[in-house]
């Protein structure tokens, strides 16, 4: 059975960007202030110590019914035991890896315009969510493209009835505008992993998102 997934607020953490505080405070004091979704994300990360992290967040994740995503790569979530994967356009299609993941696994897909979501149909079938951006231009993503704004956002909303997460240079202000525009949730990476206060950041987010419902 594939594992519930809620993606109000949909973290992205990892090296370099959490800081001195580490992945697993960052995580963990995020949640306590109202993260539904995480995911790990960590391009230069030694595959071993992926793992290893993976696996940690993931028993402490568990027990809160929050799902644990892997950014691109499909075997640190099966030795880990995460409970899926968010692919990007040049990464495993979709398709393949549900063929390797089978159905018991969450997939999600990086989407940047009406022409990805196009050139993306034939995979679609294998998808649960759509990430879509980025809204805002953001540093802490270097292949991230140009900035799509809501009116992006909503012209991917008019195309598919996939779970979209809004991603992007999103923050504080700026996350409602999300919601309205149709996303079921707002990602964020430095809003929160910035934060002098990861607890505090997530808990007006949170606010902010469920206010514009």
């Amino acid at each position: 059975m594939r594992p519930h997934f809620d993606l109000s607020l949909y973290l992205v953490a990892g090296a370099p960007v959490v800081g001195a505080r580490g992945l697993t405070d960052t995580v963990m004091q995020a949640v306590s202030g109202g993260v539904t979704m995480v995911q790990i994300r960590d391009p230069r990360g030694a595959t071993r110590r992926l793992v290893e992290e993976t696996y940690a967040l993931k028993q402490l994740l568990k027990p809160q019914n929050i799902a644990l995503i892997v950014n691109d790569r499909v075997d640190v979530v099966l030795a880990a035991g995460a409970d899926g994967v968010h692919l990007g356009q040049d990464d495993m299609t979709p398709s393949d890896a549900r063929r390797i993941l089978g159905e018991d696994f969450i997939i999600g897909l990086s989407i940047g315009n009406p022409e990805e979501f196009a050139a993306s149909r034939d995979h679609l079938h294998a998808v649960d969510y759509l990430g879509v951006g980025p809204i805002r231009s953001t540093t802490t993503k270097s292949d991230a493209g140009g900035a799509i704004g809501i009116e992006g956002l909503k012209k991917v909303r008019g195309l598919t009835r996939l779970p979209i997460v809004g991603i992007g240079g999103l923050g504080e202000g700026s996350v409602a505008p999300v919601i309205q525009a149709g996303a079921q949730g707002a990602a964020v990476v430095s809003a929160i992993c910035g934060a002098a206060d990861a607890t505090d950041a997530a808990r007006t987010l949170i606010a902010e998102i469920r206010d514009a419902r």
